[in-house]
């Protein structure tokens, strides 16, 4: 990874396109994020955006809503150069974070994403990375997520790992490149069920909860801060 005050606009357009191959519908994820936040966040709302290295979905946000405030927080500071560079001129609008979610101060939110992050965290991570989310969320405030979600110890998880190969593959990628990111996935990817990343949105106090993605191994919901937790 180059420095962090070194981003090129090549190496941001090419993270882009990166993530682009390997998330179906990647731009239309992120505009169903941002009508699914304003729903309810006010037009001069605050949104928290966790796992913000990249900086993709904050820019979308930040185009589609020109009131709103951005906390972008995430652990890498290369990533979060990252997403410097692909806000631009935007950037302004963004207070960023390097941080994990615990680190943050308890202020509210009237809004929250975590895209294409929880999967990386075992159950209990992901549990108390959701809590730490409701804490800082006014009652009522959306939270959108989207990560991988199936079964990845059966036969049908494999069905979707060889389907995830095939899209990638797809967008002009070497079949053995596809497949060797694949086996990471397989060996590494701590994934739940959907069934089972709706229980723990629940059991972390939210409510409301809605799929309103689905792309091959991907599923996104939308859901609301319960009152109490």
């Amino acid at each position: 990874m180059p420095r962090s005050d070194a981003i090129t606009t090549t190496q941001s357009e090419g993270y882009e396109a990166r993530v682009a191959r390997q998330v179906p519908g990647l731009r239309d994820l992120h505009r169903m994020a941002g009508i699914l936040l304003a729903e309810r966040v006010p037009p001069s709302g605050r949104v928290l955006v966790l796992g913000a290295g990249g900086g993709l979905e904050l820019r979308a946000f930040a185009q589609m809503r020109p009131d709103w405030r951005f906390d972008g927080v995430d652990p890498s500071a290369d990533m979060l150069a990252l997403a410097r560079a692909n806000l631009g001129d935007l950037q302004g609008r963004v207070a960023f974070h390097q941080a994990y979610i615990e680190e943050m101060p308890r202020i509210l939110f009237d809004g929250a994403t975590c895209l294409l992050t929880l999967h990386f965290l075992p159950r209990k991570a992901r549990l108390d990375t959701l809590r730490e989310l409701h804490r800082r969320l006014t009652a009522g405030a959306p939270l959108v997520v989207a990560p991988h979600s199936f079964s990845i110890h059966d036969r049908s998880g494999e069905r979707w790992l060889a389907r995830n190969a095939a899209f990638h593959g797809a967008e002009g990628r070497a079949p053995g490149e596809a497949m060797a990111q694949i086996d990471a996935m397989r060996k590494n990817l701590p994934a739940l069920t959907p069934r089972e990343d709706e229980e723990l949105l629940a059991e972390a106090g939210f409510s409301d909860i809605e799929l309103f993605y689905a792309g091959f191994s991907f599923r996104g919901w939308a859901c609301h801060a319960s009152r109490s937790a």
